[in-house]
């Protein structure tokens, strides 16, 4: 019994022995296996982190570069308004300057229209004075053409009278 319980004991041992090769083998093959698929999941993590990174990089170039465009939007938005401001300024300046100036064209038109009435006035008085001195000056000729006319009628009466006479 002794040798069947040592044959049992060492079938025993043989099949303990056994089932540790395989849970050993199967432990290493688990173990390899899980490190291969670790190592392969941290290559694609680490290729999936260089995606990111290289998103990162590109997302933070597009950004930077979309922030200096809205900077010089602004930049270019408040040089637009204070042109404007000033262009409004300069057009207020111009009107007030036209709106004088026509003002002043105004006063002088009237001015104008008020020296022309009194050079009128004043042409026509004088007209009517130079009227009535002409009109004296004829007046005072046809006198002295009718005396001088009735001197040389009376002169020429006068002779042939005379010469009737003699």
């Amino acid at each position: 019994m002794m040798t069947m319980l040592d044959r049992f004991g060492a079938d025993i041992n043989k099949a303990f022995l056994a089932k540790r090769k395989r849970l050993e083998t199967f432990t290493k093959s688990s173990v390899k296996t899980s490190h291969q698929k670790i190592e392969q999941l941290w290559r694609v993590q680490q290729r999936d982190s260089k995606v990111t990174e290289d998103y990162c990089t590109q997302f933070n170039a597009v950004f930077n570069q979309w922030d200096t465009d809205v900077q010089k939007s602004k930049d270019n938005e408040e040089k637009l308004l204070s042109m404007f401001q000033h262009q409004q300024k300069m057009f207020q300046h111009m009107r007030a300057s036209q709106s004088q100036r026509l003002k002043t064209l105004k006063q002088l038109l009237e001015q104008y229209i008020q020296s022309l009435d009194t050079m009128e006035k004043t042409h026509i008085s004088q007209q009517g004075a130079v009227q009535g001195e002409l009109r004296q000056e004829m007046a005072l000729f046809q006198k002295k053409i009718l005396m001088d006319t009735q001197q040389q009628e009376m002169a020429t009466v006068r002779k042939s009278l005379q010469t009737m006479l003699m």
